[in-house]
């Protein structure tokens, strides 16, 4: 399931909950498509931070 895709179906469960309420199932996959976007955005969070090069690292490696 594509990032769009999951965001939708987890806002259409959260609005369906506040209207009448989810059954056993509905909570079920929305729980399972909640911890799919948390790692998602994890992951996607995780390799920003590892592409980030600092100034002063580069800048040693020019001095040396």
């Amino acid at each position: 399931m594509d990032f769009d895709s999951l965001i939708a179906r987890i806002n259409e469960l959260s609005r369906k909950n506040k209207a009448s309420g989810l059954t056993e199932e509905e909570t079920k996959e929305r729980d399972e498509l909640r911890q799919q976007y948390l790692n998602n955005f994890k992951r996607n969070f995780k390799q920003q931070l590892d592409s980030i090069k600092y100034v002063e690292d580069e800048e040693d490696n020019v001095k040396h």
